[in-house]
């Protein structure tokens, strides 16, 4: 089934498209964003189970763009009648547009020329096979409660068994002199964490799940309980690692780590702008093994971070950043391209109707090769197997890179001794890095259980991943 249109929204476009007339008698272009979007998240656990409707992912309103003939100014606000109008007209043209006469000093006008207003006029939804909204709060819990009963029962060294489930559904609309699109996205997803002790140790190892999709995500957990509880039992014979560089393969998720934090963030055009970032210099040139290809862009998967068109009106697209070693391009959203005088990605996105467009990864992974995962373990005399990503940090400025894993597994001769190591830390120089990397298996996963922040805000939702990597790695 597809997700229905917002009947909120349907309701008051007709007054938005008033409005919109109105502003384009005043301004050369102008446009509308409208959003309407419900989120809920569920969790079991020892302590307790929670149901909330999440913040981030909760709410109504909208934002108004206008061009002056030199810059750009938006206005947003959370309600419209046909009585709220002349207000909203009134207070753009009297209080924002004359912000930028009252800028602090040292501070000056960017001047941009006007943006591409191409016609397009579409509805699309997403599918999905059961709605988290239609099956209702307590089924939904019911069943990750029995999931987190089955983990605490695995084993008495296990302290607890955290289930959690997640669902966004949002409807997003664009208007403009020459756009009319209509987006309808659900999301749904979920994670397993258990927590095992021995003595005063204590180890814990978790699984994340996502689909564009309904609480059909939930069966997919199911199977994966007691897997994931034998995998913390494990961790608590695991060992400290001697710090050194290895021969490593990396799973789809620390693969998908490493592509966001390596080179995801690097290639976001507004840190081009801001000269913050090294890759604006290496297009053009190698800076990976001719085996990687990268892609981004929210027509590039279909995954928790897949839409039809971003927040500036740009439809989703497939932007291929590294194409066999060499960096072609970056991502952008609408003014950042317009500034570098590149074409926009789709990439410009916001945490909400009330906060500024950034230029933001989507679906951001690298291509499967050809190698299978047995041949790339049977390559390796002394190495490791890294699983389980769990945070990383970059630095776009210098390409510097510091992923956690929880586990490294040990690969001695071409097999996996059974032998483990936790907590892993990755490190390195990102091009070096991705020049190391000398086999990649056929298939590619990606998973979208996180979000990203710009800096330490601006959250929005992603998804990362790629196939099996091998690759010199620091670890410690």
């Amino acid at each position: 089934m597809k997700v229905k249109s917002s009947q909120y929204l349907n309701q008051v476009k007709p007054l938005l498209k008033e409005l919109l007339n109105s502003l384009l008698e005043e301004y050369s272009y102008a446009s509308i964003l409208a959003a309407d979007s419900k989120g809920k998240s569920y969790s079991v656990s020892k302590s307790g189970t929670v149901i909330k409707e999440d913040s981030l992912l909760s709410g109504r309103g909208f934002v108004a763009k206008v061009y002056d003939g030199n810059s750009y100014g938006e206005y947003s606000f959370n309600e419209i009648t046909e009585g709220s109008i002349p207000d909203i007209l009134y207070n753009i043209k009297y209080s924002l547009i004359p912000l930028k006469e009252s800028l602090p000093e040292g501070i000056t006008e960017s001047q941009y020329g006007e943006l591409l207003d191409e016609p397009n006029v579409f509805k699309e939804s997403t599918e999905y096979i059961q709605n988290p909204e239609e099956l209702g709060d307590e089924k939904i819990v019911t069943f990750i409660t029995k999931l987190s009963e089955e983990g605490k029962r695995f084993d008495d060294k296990i302290l607890d068994c955290t289930v959690r489930c997640n669902y966004q559904q949002y409807h997003k609309l664009f208007l403009s002199k020459n756009k009319d699109m209509e987006q309808n996205v659900l999301w749904t997803t979920g994670s397993v964490i258990v927590m095992a002790s021995r003595g005063e140790e204590i180890k814990y190892y978790f699984k994340g799940y996502s689909n564009l999709g309904g609480t059909e995500l939930l069966e997919e957990m199911k199977g994966d309980i007691k897997s994931v509880a034998q995998i913390t039992l494990d961790l608590l014979e695991s060992e400290s690692i001697k710090p050194g560089e290895y021969d490593c393969i990396c799973t789809p998720e620390v693969t998908g780590m490493i592509v966001h934090e390596a080179f995801g963030h690097g290639v976001e055009m507004d840190m081009f702008v801001k000269k913050r970032a090294l890759a604006e210099k290496y297009i053009g040139e190698y800076v990976a093994s001719p085996l990687i290809t990268m892609h981004d862009g929210a027509a590039a998967a279909k995954e928790a971070a897949t839409y039809f068109f971003d927040d500036e009106g740009v439809p989703a697209q497939n932007t291929v950043i590294i194409e066999k070693g060499i960096l072609r391009r970056g991502i952008s959203d609408s003014q950042s391209a317009m500034y570098l005088n590149t074409k926009p990605t789709g990439n410009g996105r916001r945490e909400s109707y009330e906060r500024k467009a950034y230029t933001r990864m989507t679906n951001t992974y690298f291509e499967a090769g050809k190698d299978k995962i047995e041949d790339m373990i049977a390559s390796i005399k002394d190495g490791f197997l890294l699983e389980n990503a769990s945070s990383g940090m970059e630095d776009p400025k210098n390409w510097g890179i510091q992923c956690m894993v929880n586990m490294a597994r040990e690969i001695k001769d071409g097999k996996l001794t059974g032998k483990i190591y936790s907590p892993i830390v990755l490190t390195g120089y990102v091009p070096d890095l991705l020049k190391s990397i000398s086999m990649i298996s056929d298939t590619t996963v990606l998973s979208g259980g996180g979000f990203c922040g710009k800096g330490y805000k601006e959250w929005v939702k992603v998804s990362d991943g790629g196939p099996y990597i091998k690759a010199k790695i620091r670890l410690g």
